[in-house]
């Protein structure tokens, strides 16, 4: 990866790579802002693993 696209990155919107606006850091406008929060209620950003299903109700909050 270059130094460009590196410090492009750091410093732009996360999404689309623009430099980012003061009332909507890290973003660079209120649009890129909302498709992110959209992003995370529409589970785009899961990290893969067990589904919660499968664990086992033997943990701390299980009743005895």
């Amino acid at each position: 990866m270059s130094t460009a696209s590196t410090s492009r990155k750091r410093n732009g919107c996360p999404l689309c790579g623009k430099p980012a606006a003061p009332d909507h850091t890290p973003f660079c406008s209120q649009g890129c802002r909302d498709r992110d929060l959209l992003n995370w209620l529409g589970d785009s950003y899961r990290v893969p693993g067990p589904s919660a299903d499968e664990f086992s109700s033997d943990g701390l909050d299980s009743e005895r």
